[in-house]
């Protein structure tokens, strides 16, 4: 997803001269892509693409936080200003199941005169806060519509604005209900039914298909479609007194199939689709309440909800300081990797061998213990000759913020992150060492017999395609029950998975025919249909051909050609299995492919390349140039239809052992023409020794055939 902030909006939360396009360049170099740097009335606004895995910084004090680590390492000053919130959570424990409380100091001073009650389910709710305030409905100031309209955000009114402007702050996307409207003071969190209807605040109506996450009054209506879009029948209007601010964190699995298969996209599903951490709903709903105190009078008159059945702690990963330098493959001073943690958010422990970032790889320890009670623990290891610990071979113990706690969990994951922000261009270019690759070995790999067969189909003018892996109803050979298919297409054109490669090929034609000649491959998996297990994935080389009048002989030849270059040589070629015309083809005995015939003017072949390439080889015989001419006969032979010219080659070459070679030249109505070589190593062949080998082919045949030599 892409998002949209004011440089002046970032240095709210980032103390630093930089100008925009030197953050925009570091930034670009180490975290997140800015696309582009455009100015915007006296200001300059960041366009910016933020990856799935990083929903963290999809917000300005995320991005802040990343530059605040990003620009020191690359000299030039900055600090990250935290967000400033001037209420204090709790730290009350959670007894399980589902934890409902006041979840905020008592500073925020609370009237009381309203009540709100909200049931979940904990399956798929992780969190949800909630308060109702009184406030006046008026425009935002200017500096508050400037932020967001520069961020594609229409300003509608101070109560709505607020919401949009905390999620553009924290992250973390926000709410708000009209309370009078809600029809009662009571949410129920539930999935909704396949069929009941809503109306979006944009005052479109949609049919659920049952399984999203709504909010229900006592009454049972429908009131929200939950992290995805307001319901007309509970937004705000002008006459709007009371209001609900409402945070929540769901399954965000579900957020994203009801997203997709709504059509709804708004910002807030695309944020709550991608993990954010349930942490974020508090500090969302304490920045939310200040703006509406400071914006529209906001005045709590409820207990402020906190439900939090599915609490996310902190995790520690451990760091071998060794594996940094050598992963990276330069030598990051150990502060230096400590402060670029810091600096992300990351806890760092280090320094003292015996503290309990100094383990070994196999020691646990909890995460909750406190740092005295983990450094205790290790002295009583080292003590008792249970742990032995090498200042060779020292760790870095990491807490991962909860921010990061869905794309950090390997200790190689720490060490991205101190690549990326110490700068991957800050790196040597160095080509890695690699062993010398014996011709064997590399014949076994499957990427050089492709580059191999690719090569010598491009050398024989063939075009190399890329289709589709889907394919539509009328493209899949075969019955439709035997295919595998995608439980959620795109669209009716990419439903089943394709088990051979010529339709597809064939496709490629239809939309090139202004071109007479053409001949193109392809290099790709096929799919068959396996029951209660994945589908059986077999890699096929497929051709096609279309040329006037193209003879099956000259693609024979190709196909011919091409396993002699791979080194096959038991090749033969017998009447299709398949019912048309055109030839099968087997190595030994194994059925390798088939050759098809579709019209005078167009043939493809279709080859098992697996099968090919465990029968392919590069070891070579070296057979002296004879020091003796040979001599060479064209015999033109009358032979029933029937007999395979295939095994009449067979027939003839294996008459006499001075029979080197036996091609197949011609055919012309029911005679056949094959070009014979004669040759002897030792010495000259003389006129009488070949016409007795002649006479002993034309006898072989006849008495197996009936097949008798043309005049």
């Amino acid at each position: 997803m892409n998002i949209k902030i004011l440089d002046s909006w970032l240095k709210e939360y980032l103390e630093t001269k930089a100008t925009a396009q030197e953050i925009a360049k570091e930034l670009s170099l180490t975290s997140v892509s800015i696309e582009r740097v455009e100015p915007y009335k006296n200001d300059w606004t960041y366009d910016i693409e933020i990856t799935t895995n990083r929903p963290d910084l999809a917000s300005v004090n995320g991005l802040a936080r990343e530059a605040g680590a990003v620009l020191p390492q690359n000299g030039i000053k900055a600090t990250y200003k935290p967000l400033q919130l001037k209420f204090s959570s709790s730290d009350t424990a959670s007894g399980g199941g589902i934890e409902k409380r006041t979840g905020f100091s008592t500073s925020l001073e609370q009237d009381n005169k309203a009540k709100l009650d909200i049931q979940v389910n904990t399956k798929f709710v992780n969190r949800i806060c909630a308060v109702v305030m009184d406030v006046q409905i008026a425009k935002s100031p200017e500096q508050i519509k400037d932020r967001l309209e520069s961020s594609d955000i229409r300003s509608i009114n101070n109560l709505i604005d607020i919401t949009n402007y905390v999620m553009r702050v924290t992250g973390q996307p926000t709410h708000v209900f009209d309370y009078d409207r809600l029809g009662s003071d009571k949410l129920i969190i539930r999935e909704a039914k396949k069929d009941e209807e809503i109306t979006t605040l944009d005052n479109k109506t949609y049919k659920l298909l049952g399984g999203e996450i709504v909010a229900e009054n006592a009454k049972g209506e429908i009131v929200d479609l939950l992290a995805i879009m307001g319901l007309a029948n509970s937004v705000v209007t002008e006459k709007t007194k009371r209001i609900v601010f409402f945070v929540n964190n769901i399954d965000s699995s579900k957020v994203r199939k009801a997203s997709m298969e709504l059509g709804i996209r708004t910002q807030a599903a695309q944020l709550n689709e991608k993990h954010l951490d349930p942490n974020l709903c508090e500090t969302a709903l304490q920045y939310g309440i200040q703006l509406y105190e400071q914006l529209a009078h906001g005045k709590i008159v409820s207990q402020i909800i906190d439900i939090y059945p599915n609490k996310l702690t902190e995790k520690q990963v451990k760091v071998n300081l060794q594996k940094i330098n050598s992963v990276i493959g330069v030598e990051v001073p150990k502060q230096q990797s400590v402060d670029i943690l810091k600096k992300l958010g990351f806890g760092v422990e280090s320094d003292d061998p015996r503290h309990a970032e100094l383990v070994s790889a196999s020691a646990v320890i909890p995460a909750q213990a406190g740092i005295q009670k983990r450094k205790s623990w290790i002295l009583n290891q080292v003590q008792d000759d249970k742990l032995s610990v090498q200042n060779d071979n020292l760790y870095l113990l990491v807490t991962v913020p909860t921010i990061r706690a869905y794309d950090i969990n390997l200790q190689e994951d720490i060490i991205e992150e101190i690549a990326r922000i110490y700068g991957y261009h800050n790196l040597p270019s160095k080509l890695p060492l690699l062993n010398t690759i014996q011709t064997q070995q590399q014949g076994k790999n499957q990427y050089y017999w492709e580059q191999k067969s690719k090569n010598a189909l491009k050398y024989w003018g063939f075009t190399e395609v890329y289709t589709y892996s889907m394919v539509p109803e009328n493209l899949y050979e075969g019955p439709l029950d035997k295919a595998v298919t995608i439980a959620n297409p795109l669209n009716e054109e990419f439903v089943y998975m394709r088990k051979t490669l010529v339709p597809s090929l064939l496709q490629v034609l239809s939309e090139n025919k202004s071109f007479e000649s053409v001949k193109i491959f392809e290099i790709a998996n096929v799919y068959n249909k396996r029951e209660n297990k994945l589908p059986e994935e077999v890699r096929m080389l497929a051709g096609v051909i279309r040329q006037p009048q193209i003879s099956f002989f000259t693609v024979k030849g190709y196909v011919e050609q091409l396993l002699k270059d791979l080194g096959i040589t038991a090749v033969s070629f017998k009447p299709t299995d398949q019912g048309g015309n055109g030839a099968s083809i087997y190595i030994s005995k194994q059925y390798l492919g088939e050759i098809e015939i579709l019209d005078p003017n167009l043939i493809n072949f279709e080859l098992n390349f697996e099968l090919l390439i465990k029968h392919a080889s590069l070891k070579k015989t070296y057979i002296p140039a004879a020091k003796f001419p040979p001599i060479l006969e064209d015999i033109s032979l009358i032979a029933p239809a029937e007999v395979l010219t295939e095994d009449l080659i067979k027939e003839i070459s294996k008459q006499n052992p001075l029979i080197s070679e036996v091609t197949f030249l011609d055919r012309y109505e029911n005679t056949r023409t094959f070009h014979v070589v004669y040759q002897d190593r030792t010495k000259n062949l003389t006129t009488e020794e070949v016409k007795h080998i002649h006479s002993a082919i034309l006898q072989s045949l006849h008495k197996k055939w009936g097949i008798k030599e043309k005049n």
